[in-house]
């Protein structure tokens, strides 16, 4: 099955597949067989599936097909990576590398729109909340998926992909609320696409705002080694994590939602806290009527 003849739940959006009203969501032991798929999945595919994952409003089973969806398309490239702890760090910092620059962060004027009532610090308490929920939702779905796994074969092989579809999804949820964070507190992060997402991978990796005025912030310094030593590090505690929730059941589900939602609420608040006494952004009067193009 090729990228385009993909479908997806109704609601849920990745790339250019097209809703399904009556699609089920795919058993776990389906997709993540790797004959499910006829060709392997791209770098394209899995940026828009993960992407996909990040949007709040996706009830629980489009976000389960979307993350079974995602795990079939690591398993499709080949899994012989995830065994190796190294390898898989640096597998796991691609993938978060190539779907950073496609995460829809929201614009101030968007923010507005979609939460006119809320004041500036209101907002990021709403934004953090969002986040910490849609992590423990991607924790408690994968920890479903896994549950299957447990009692369905080959139970073993399954588990790193599961791991790795999970972290790479909270991941990518986090970036993203990081940079709603700083549009809200009045310093987006600016540049070309590929200079944002640096710039949003290297704040996930050491716990902070991104401060624009700091001499040393160029692309080139923030992909530097001792970056990307940092992320993976990071990675490395994520994953090592996420390994202890993969009980037999539904064990699993219930600690990777609560272990998600207490490191996303702790991540925002730090991130919050840095970026508190930026300058006050200047009052906007005319908020556009469309939603701004995405470059």
């Amino acid at each position: 099955m090729s990228g385009a003849d993909r479908t997806v739940p109704d609601g849920a959006t990745a790339g250019p597949a097209q809703p399904a009203p009556d699609h089920e969501p795919v058993p776990a032991d389906e997709v993540l067989a790797p004959e499910a798929r006829e060709e392997p999945a791209t770098a394209d595919d899995m940026s828009d599936t993960i992407a996909a994952l990040t949007d709040d409003n996706l009830d629980q089973s489009q976000r389960r097909w979307l993350l079974g969806r995602l795990a079939g398309e690591i398993r499709a490239r080949g899994i012989g990576d995830l065994f190796r702890p190294k390898a898989a760090m640096r597998w796991i910092a691609d993938a978060v590398s190539d779907v950073a620059p496609r995460l829809p962060i929201r614009d101030y004027p968007t923010l507005r729109r979609h939460f006119p009532e809320l004041s500036d610090d209101a907002l990021a308490e709403r934004l953090i909340r969002n986040a910490a929920r849609t992590t423990a939702a991607i924790g408690a779905a994968s920890g479903g998926v896994a549950s299957i796994e447990w009692v369905a074969t080959p139970t073993l092989l399954s588990a790193p992909v599961l791991l790795a579809a999970e972290t790479v999804a909270v991941v990518a949820i986090e970036i993203k609320l990081i940079g709603e964070l700083h549009v809200v507190y009045g310093t987006p992060i600016v540049g070309t696409r590929s200079e944002r997402a640096v710039a949003l991978v290297q704040a996930w990796a050491q716990r902070r705002g991104i401060n624009p005025m700091l001499p040393g912030m160029g692309v080139a310094a923030m992909l530097g080694t001792a970056t990307r030593k940092e992320l993976r590090d990071r990675l490395l505690r994520r994953f090592g994590r996420n390994l202890t929730t993969y009980g037999p059941m539904l064990t699993g589900a219930a600690v990777a939602s609560y272990l998600n939602r207490r490191a996303t609420i702790s991540l925002g608040q730090q991130i919050r806290k840095d970026l508190a006494g930026s300058t006050p952004r200047p009052a906007i009067t005319q908020w556009p009527t469309q939603p701004p193009a995405r470059d």
